[in-house]
């Protein structure tokens, strides 16, 4: 993390503060966090506006004595100004102050407007002399180009009294622009790290699921139990880990770390990316167990719920499009983890058993590997374990 934003402010320029109180609400990168005030007092100034980021070590709120003058700290070096206002908005206030007073006597032909605004209608391809100025004398501000709708294009028609068919004419659509979230900047960092440092290699498995949806249908059928395959796929997954701890380290320069724990994440989408909630000692925790934790942190995780520490210290990844059609696919590791593991739809089809045809149900797993701590036959020795934990379900009760 190298920059915060704050979400929401609990507490006002002046009110009285005490240690353990919630003074603000911060998003970091994949979370929005509680933050506590440490110290007793009166809040005296907010360092970063509702809703504004800044870096990592700026000046976020300060607490004292009533009636204390803060108004010198921070302010005289330009830098510290970033942590006032965003830097668009700062420039955008700069360029009106100077500019404001030329506008009034532009000519007819010439559309007042802020530097950045015209950088921005220039970049989205916006026509500047349909746009209404909401600032000083009429001036388009930067606020005006991002909320700019344009005008709908009448479709060319004949006269009413004419006979002629009508012709309508295709409107040609306009390029939009989404400012990337602090999510989508990390997961591009994180990602690209991992794809260009450690030397991916993939193994392809097709799965016999029969027996696992005999298996799942029958513990669906206990009272207040409804379990799913990928909570299955978690289970026996934790269990293979168990057996091949190879699978279970990390590559840390000089040395690999063999990790005690088995640590599960488990790849959630959300409307920002992607986030990777963290099942603790996985191999220790029952069906219905993974089963509860994943439907919470899944849930909390579409709206930003989840705590920074339930989405650190996994030792292993899972991935599963399965819900999505997905047959087959290939995901990048998450690092420090070794592996990651792709988890397709359960396809049925015809499969040869005991030299017949007939109907089955089969399911494809990729494994990810880093060459540096994964060799080729330790992945594949993992994925043949994994094979007979979900193909004979029984053998993970041995």
């Amino acid at each position: 993390m190298t920059e915060g934003k704050v979400a929401k402010w609990h507490k006002n320029v002046g009110d009285t503060v005490k240690e353990g109180d919630l003074l603000a609400e911060i998003e970091t990168d994949k979370a929005v966090q509680d933050f506590e005030s440490e110290f007793n007092g009166v809040l005296l100034k907010q360092g970063v506006e509702e809703g504004g980021a800044a870096p990592v070590d700026s000046v976020l709120a300060i607490i004292g004595p009533a009636g204390t003058d803060v108004s010198a700290v921070g302010a005289p070096k330009a830098a510290t100004q970033s942590i006032e206002k965003p830097a668009e908005q700062k420039a955008e206030a700069k360029t009106e102050e100077k500019a404001a007073p030329a506008a009034s006597s532009s000519s007819s032909d010439r559309v007042a407007i802020s530097p950045l605004a015209k950088k921005m209608a220039q970049d989205k391809g916006v026509d500047i002399n349909s746009v209404q100025g909401s600032g000083e004398n009429g001036r388009i501000v930067k606020k005006d180009i991002e909320n700019y709708q344009p005008a709908a294009k009448q479709a060319a028609s004949a006269p009413a009294a004419s006979a002629a068919p009508v012709a309508v004419n295709f409107v040609q659509g306009e390029d939009t622009e989404t400012q990337n979230s602090q999510v989508r900047n990390i997961i591009a960092k994180r990602l690209s790290e991992s794809k260009f440092s450690a030397p991916h290699y993939y193994l392809m498995v097709e799965i016999n699921m029969d027996k696992a949806i005999e298996a799942r249908k029958e513990i669906n059928s206990l009272p207040d139990t409804k379990i799913s395959f990928n909570d299955m796929i978690i289970k026996a997954t934790a269990i293979a880990l168990r057996k091949h701890p190879q699978v279970n380290s990390s590559w840390a320069g000089d040395k690999i770390i063999h990790r005690g724990n088995i640590n599960i994440g488990v790849a959630v989408a959300i409307p920002d990316g992607l986030v990777v909630p963290v099942l603790k000692n996985t191999d220790q925790m029952t069906y219905t167990q993974i089963s509860a934790s994943v439907k919470d942190m899944a849930s909390r995780a579409k709206s930003k719920g989840l705590k920074a520490n339930e989405m650190e210290g996994s030792t292993f990844s899972i991935s599963n499009l399965g819900m999505f059609g997905i047959e087959t696919f290939t995901s990048i590791i998450n690092q420090p983890n070794s592996a990651i593991l792709s988890v397709g739809a359960i396809i049925e089809k015809p499969i040869v058993k005991d030299g017949q045809i007939v109907v089955g149900n089969t399911m494809k797993l990729s494994l990810a590997c880093d060459h540096r701590v994964v060799d080729g036959a330790t992945g594949a020795q993992f994925l043949q374990t994994l094979r007979t934990y979900l193909e004979s379900p029984l053998t993970l009760l041995l």
